[in-house]
């Protein structure tokens, strides 16, 4: 099975620090992001795959390379404009070609495997299985409503939901994707939603499942998700990269990245990104920092970057 990946996005509410290093990249337990994705997709032999970036794809590129090194065949699309979710998979289409492929959204991390979903969406010869999982506010989501395992309608981001099953981030497809796509019309937001596209394939009469998944899920695209995703990789422990020196008081939580010199009275529940050089004259908490920071006050619930002039 081919897989694409959805990494154009901006990561704007991780400025200032996804302005210097691409949200893809962004390290989680001193890994890139995407990582976790390949990973994930390495299960289900998906090992031949698309990255569709943005105005973010020379970093990305010079990063990954063809990803052999990975153990992966990696291919890069560029979408042109951020035009929504449907938008940016249209630019992967030749790459998939008339082939099965799994869809991916760049930024999420998730506990466990999808052998069980793929299983089911080749046994079930559906058009479209998708992952959703439970949540309590389903209205920050595109929601499934369900009939058993069939997805009879798709909403994104309801303000009256009828269903708590909320799309993870996570799409098994046939070609048949490809069909609906240029019937596209742009959302009330001005995108193109994948949750529409799915849509039309239900009202055109194609077996569209919902896969539920037991796991858990990050998105990692905010300051807690992010943090809340190194806490769980760390299982609420300390990691420190090589060539780092640390000054000061370390509690749960923490990564700091290699080449990193801290000096603080105290970090808890933070991420230190590599290469950086921090002096806090106080505590760090539920922080992101990089570059070269010098504060005389306690940080907490802050994303900073700091550049030498």
């Amino acid at each position: 099975m081919k897989g694409v990946i959805l990494a154009a996005g901006k990561g704007t509410r991780l400025y200032p620090v996804t302005h210097y290093i691409p949200k893809p990249l962004l390290p989680l337990a001193n890994r890139p992001t995407l990582y976790y994705a390949f990973d994930r997709l390495k299960e289900i032999e998906a090992t031949e795959l698309c990255i569709v970036v943005g105005e973010n794809a020379k970093a990305i590129e010079d990063a990954l390379g063809d990803g052999s090194s990975l153990g992966l065949s990696l291919t890069y699309a560029i979408q042109s404009e951020p035009k929504g979710l449907a938008h940016a998979l249209s630019f992967a289409k030749s790459f998939c070609g008339d082939e099965d492929f799994i869809l991916y959204l760049g930024d999420a991390v998730y506990s466990e495997s999808f052998v069980e979903l793929y299983h089911r969406f080749r046994e079930s010869r559906c058009a479209n299985l998708n992952m959703v999982m439970e949540v309590n506010d389903p209205e920050r989501f595109g929601v499934a409503n369900v009939e058993g395992e069939r997805i009879v309608k798709l909403v994104e981001k309801p303000k009256k939901p009828e269903s708590n099953l909320a799309m993870a981030g996570v799409y098994f497809f046939t070609p048949r994707i490809w069909d609906v796509l240029p019937d596209l019309k742009p959302s009330a937001r001005g995108e193109y939603e994948i949750t529409d596209a799915i849509q039309l394939l239900i009202e055109r009469g194609e077996l569209v499942l919902a896969g539920r998944y037991r796991g858990k899920w990050f998105d990692t695209g905010t300051l807690d998700s992010y943090l809340a995703c190194s806490a769980f990789l760390l299982n609420n422990g300390v990691l420190v990269g090589g060539n780092s020196e640390v000054i000061g008081q370390v509690g749960d939580a923490v990564c700091i990245g290699e080449n990193v010199r801290l000096e603080c009275v105290s970090i808890t529940d933070s991420v230190i990104l590599p290469q950086s050089k921090v002096r806090v004259n106080g505590s760090i908490e539920h922080c992101i920092i990089g570059g070269e920071i010098e504060e005389e006050a306690s940080l907490k619930g802050r994303i900073l970057y700091g550049v030498k002039n």
